[in-house]
């Protein structure tokens, strides 16, 4: 499999988990106090890994646009890994943190994958 066709797979089960994680949240949107109400710590961290699958899976497509165009340049080495990892990691620590508060401090971790990733292909030229 190709760099490009990994991250394309990895785009749409991005949507699709986006769209399931969408689907079992919404079956309990209707209870105002489900999970202590619209503004609670575990409502607000389940929103947001639900969204992050969306929009990790645009990077990952933007990414295999990228690779299959250009070769993703020198750091290619480095940055499919990490766009992975911040896919598994992002929506993981915020279900975690959802869970357990203290697991907040591992948001280092996505967002330095996915940081790191696009800095190296933006550096390293595409």
């Amino acid at each position: 499999m190709t760099i490009a066709q990994t991250h394309l797979w990895w785009a749409w089960l991005g949507v699709l988990l986006g769209m399931v994680s969408g689907a079992a949240m919404g079956l309990f949107f209707h209870a105002d106090h489900w999970l202590g109400g619209y503004g609670s710590w575990q409502r607000r961290l389940l929103r947001l890994g639900h969204i992050s699958f969306f929009g990790i899976a645009f990077l990952n497509f933007a990414y295999a646009n990228t690779a299959f165009i250009a070769s993703a340049g020198v750091y290619a080495a480095w940055i499919s890994p990490l766009l992975i990892a911040g896919a598994i990691l992002m929506p993981s620590v915020c279900v975690l943190a959802a869970l357990h508060k203290p697991l907040r401090h591992l948001f280092p971790l996505p967002v330095i994958a996915l940081t790191g990733a696009t800095g190296l292909l933006i550096y390293g030229g595409f």
